[in-house]
């Protein structure tokens, strides 16, 4: 492609402002994808920086002033905001407005919360504006050479964006990682979602390295070579790719392995956080990204975990742990893993569910989970699985009894089981590992003690109470003569 730059107007296909990373790889994607591209940035240095490094990849149209800029796009406009979420996503949309017309477009490609996009994309509604919140999942690599899409927004506006957006992003059997998710905040529910399983997948490989190292007394090295193996199975994902990757690399300064130089604390950006307090507003368990995200804050906890250390000494679990079988142990965490995978899988998809619910989206699950098996860093084998799950039946109650999955889980319970013993019994911690097997056991019990809960409820505060053999609400007199009437 002859590359070139102009600064004529009205000519520009699409515009991004915000050239950061993210931003200036997206803007390049889209020009080596034959878009002319609108790019402009606060500091007019970034814009000059792109063009002078970048100008020969395409053709990009740059402005330093954001009136310039809007004045290049050809109309109806379309631009993607590429800025912080929060304010100054509000901030750049305020001076954005006052200079767009009726039906122009504008795009928050950010990791910004659904309900600021639901809020936002009221607000431009009443003045004629499309606003589309979009989920790009896949880090700079993604956005440069082909992200999974998330977008929300109206219908009118995927018209216009859709091929865009399909053109760039990646692709899976010649399908492109890309799809209209659903109106307002539908697409940055999705992605929060996203980075929530994202959470709990990390967490669990986490955990999984933490066993083996401890039960193994084996190295990082030795460790990535595990990992490498399981990516040949059914775990075959990009996370479980680069943990062989970082588990195998060596600190060049200290010649140690380099996980054992990185300071133990695990920091977040607040999509995890988002994930479980919506959860909880919706009432959907998502026990293993909640216990992910639990873990993350805890690992931060440096002053409060030194003084335990000091404190419990003496309560470390059993000091002569010794594994005799070490092909069956590997196995076995293999297939925790596998298994507590599946429930994080299963409870994200739950929570988009809920979600699409709550707020009308008519969310299909099965198109995430085709769009999320290329571009986003979850990405992985058994998403084809998932696909043809909600495929076969779109009201699934729960894609733990989807057969594949079933068979998987059910295969790998003895595993689950022993591993999460072993863990308790030596002292290793697996939040994610444990809360997960405590969720399907909770899921496939008959009976439940929450029975007992609600008769507390209804003894310390009237709550009331359901019979299993009457229909209505019931209440005890716990205070008088124990008489029972209806609510």
């Amino acid at each position: 492609m002859t590359g070139q730059t102009t600064e004529a107007r009205g000519t520009a296909q699409i515009g991004v402002t915000g050239l950061a990373v993210m931003g200036r790889n997206l803007a390049r994607n889209l020009a080596h994808h034959g878009y002319a591209v609108a790019v402009h940035n606060r500091s007019p240095e970034r814009t000059r920086k792109l063009v002078a490094e970048h100008g020969t990849e395409g053709t990009f149209v740059p402005s330093e002033s954001l009136e310039d800029f809007v004045a290049s796009l050809e109309r109806p406009r379309a631009v993607i905001v590429m800025v912080k979420a929060g304010a100054p996503t509000d901030a750049v949309i305020d001076e954005l407005v006052p200079l767009l017309e009726a039906g122009d477009i504008v795009v928050d490609a950010g990791n910004a919360h659904y309900a600021d996009t639901r809020r936002r994309e009221e607000r431009l509604r009443e003045v004629g504006l499309h606003f589309v919140g979009t989920g790009v999942s896949g880090g700079e690599e993604g956005a440069l050479r082909g992200p999974s899409i998330m977008p929300g927004g109206s219908a009118e506006s995927y018209a216009k964006l859709g091929p865009i957006f399909e053109s760039i992003a990646a692709r899976v059997d010649d399908t492109p990682c890309c799809v209209h998710v659903g109106p307002d905040g539908a697409g940055h529910f999705v992605k929060m979602v996203h980075n929530g399983i994202e959470y709990a997948d990390m967490q669990l490989i986490a955990e999984a390295y933490d066993l083996l190292r401890a039960g193994l007394s084996a190295s990082p090295a030795e460790i990535a070579e595990i990992f490498r193996d399981w990516n040949s199975t059914d775990l075959e994902s990009f996370l479980i790719e680069i943990t062989a990757e970082v588990l195998a690399h060596t600190d060049a300064n200290t010649g140690k392995a380099f996980v054992d130089v990185v300071v133990d604390q695990a920091e977040q950006k607040g999509t995890g956080r988002w994930t479980v307090q919506s959860a909880l507003d919706l009432g959907i368990p998502i026990t293993g990204i909640a216990e992910a995200t639990f873990a993350r804050s805890l690992s931060g906890h440096a002053d409060q975990r030194a003084v335990a250390r000091r404190t419990f000494a003496d309560a470390a679990g059993d000091p002569d742990w010794r594994i005799d079988d070490r092909d069956g142990f590997i196995e076995d965490v293999r297939k925790a893993l596998f298994a507590s995978k599946i429930v994080a899988y299963a409870q994200g998809f739950d929570h988009i569910q809920a979600g699409s619910l709550e707020y009308d989206w008519t969310i299909d699950r099965g198109a995430v989970a085709t769009i999320w098996r290329g571009g986003c860093i979850i990405r992985a084998r058994f998403l084809d699985r998932i696909r043809e799950a909600y495929d076969e039946q779109p009201d699934l109650k729960s894609l733990l009894v989807a057969p594949y999955f079933a068979k998987a889980v059910t295969d790998g319970v003895p595993s689950w089981r022993r591993v999460v013993a072993d863990a308790a019994r030596v002292g290793v911690p697996t939040p994610a590992f444990s809360s997960s097997l405590a969720y399907f056991d909770a899921l496939r019990t008959e009976r439940l003690p929450a029975a007992l809960i609600q008769g507390l409820r209804d003894n310390f505060g009237a709550h009331t109470y359901r019979r299993v053999d009457a229909d209505g609400a019931f209440h005890t007199e716990w205070a008088g003569d124990r008489t029972e009437s209806p609510a």
